[in-house]
């Protein structure tokens, strides 16, 4: 499929171009590493405790904030979830000195978070032995409703519990009266429920405990996991090629890595274990754009010795141009669907995924070919890359 046919776009002619706008935007990263905010690390790397909440009612992001504050929680980040006003992630810390190297002192501060979050009265009917109907599981309601409703309870149970952990419900019952539409809900049930259990305006929505030692070491695996990852495509490419060629690759990946972080460090996101993946992924995928074009390039060398250097490569870009749009366009549109309808899970590694594609496309045209052309003006090989 030619997308574009017969091109003679001069890439080369920007070359300066290229690489004062990628140097600078390196440099801007480098410094925000350094002395600005830099990347701020998720969970999986720092350590800590996530807990996702949902309020039955619209709760200002200031509200939370000030209690969780109030109540110690001062290491805390609080992000707003959806435009309901109702839903937030938040990301807590112990404090230095505090437990940072025990996993159940992190599980101890999930527990704070949420009880702080809490009113007075509900903190006060939990510590009684109350039974919150928005943090029961179905076995524990199967259990509760059986001695009064024994041919029923399994049912009410399950439904129940699906119909809180609907798209409609988000995970909390605000009232009761929202229960009558189960198939085998009854007044006399509804009336057992309102006497034996409370609807909290809090449901935890997920809760997850991370070691700093854990996050220490998945910081250094993933570390080890890019480096290897690179110094094994250097070792392919120069084989494959020359070690002009692999060079080349291996400093465009680099490139893209350090382009695509700072793109990112600036965004508020959070460097987690998917964002990592999406890295991986995308050292892949611009190593193979790079590739189209060198073997484009060493086919070309064939019947092209004559020509400038920097022609062969204009030449061999406008060639595999048309290929390069396509595969890139189609990933993009892919990247694009899961950033835009494939929730907050897998968010940010769509986001990583769609900034990499760009810088991706743009690196192996300008960046990889830019290498190769300033390779040859410094070390002037004599085989294997034309003439000057």
């Amino acid at each position: 499929m030619q997308f574009l046919k017969k091109t003679n776009i001069p890439f080369l002619k920007y070359k300066y171009i290229a690489l004062a706008v990628s140097g600078a935007v390196i440099v801007v990263g480098l410094l925000n590493f350094t002395v600005g905010k830099g990347i701020t690390q998720g969970i999986d790397f720092q350590g800590g405790a996530l807990i996702r909440v949902i309020f039955s009612s619209q709760v200002p992001i200031a509200e939370v904030r000030s209690t969780l504050n109030a109540a110690g929680i001062d290491k805390s980040r609080i992000q707003e979830v959806g435009a309901s006003g109702r839903e937030f992630l938040i990301r807590a810390m112990p404090k230095t000195g505090e437990g940072e190297e025990d996993i159940e002192a992190h599980e101890y501060l999930a527990a704070q978070v949420v009880n702080a979050l809490r009113g007075e009265d509900e903190k006060r009917v939990l510590e009684e032995g109350g039974i919150d109907l928005n943090a029961i599981d179905q076995t524990s309601l199967a259990a509760l409703l059986e001695p009064r409703f024994p041919d029923q309870a399994a049912g009410i149970a399950a439904a129940l519990v699906d119909l809180r952990n609907s798209p409609e419900f988000m995970g909390i019952i605000q009232d009761l009266s929202q229960l009558e539409q189960i198939q085998d809900m009854t007044p006399e049930v509804l009336t057992f429920l309102r006497e034996n259990t409370i609807l909290t305006r809090l449901a935890v929505l997920a809760r997850e405990s991370v070691g700093p030692q854990v996050g220490h070491d998945l910081r250094q695996k993933a570390t080890q996991a890019i480096i290897w990852a690179m110094l094994g495509m250097l070792v392919y490419i120069g084989i494959r090629f020359q070690y002009a060629y692999g060079v080349a690759a291996i400093l465009t990946l680099f490139h893209d890595v350090l382009v695509t972080m700072t793109i990112f460090s600036f965004t508020n996101r959070e460097l987690n274990l998917p964002v990592v993946a999406a890295i991986m992924t995308l050292v892949g995928y611009s190593l193979n754009d790079t590739i189209v074009i060198f073997d484009r390039v060493r086919d070309n060398l064939k019947g092209m010795r004559k020509h400038k250097f920097e022609d062969l490569l204009n030449v061999s870009i406008n060639q595999t141009l048309s290929r390069t749009i396509i595969t890139s366009g189609t990933t993009f549109l892919t990247v694009a669907a899961l950033f835009l309808f494939g929730g907050e899970v897998i968010n940010d590694f769509a986001f990583t995924m769609m900034i990499g594609v760009i810088i991706g496309t743009y690196s192996s045209i300008y960046q990889s070919c830019t290498i190769l052309h300033f390779w040859k003006k410094i070390f002037k090989p004599k085989k294997g890359m034309g003439r000057n």
